[in-house]
């Protein structure tokens, strides 16, 4: 549910699918030790926090986020 204007960040830019080679969005949904950020934390829809999830972790496997933050 939208309140006071608030919502998913990624609804109201008005983005359908997160593209794995989009790294510095990726990155704000990523904490500095590695681990994605809960859905609850960043507003996203689930839609959205589905194709973050899948977004991130194939970026992952591409070596184009790193798994680990040193």
């Amino acid at each position: 549910m939208i309140e006071n204007g608030e919502g998913c960040k990624l609804c109201l830019e008005k983005i359908d699918e997160v593209d794995y080679k989009d790294v510095n969005l990726l990155r704000k949904f990523i904490n500095p030790y590695g681990k994605i950020i809960s859905s609850k934390r960043t507003k996203t829809c689930t839609k959205h926090q589905r194709s973050l999830n899948k977004a991130i972790k194939r970026a992952r496997h591409l070596a184009l986020v790193a798994f680990v933050q040193r």
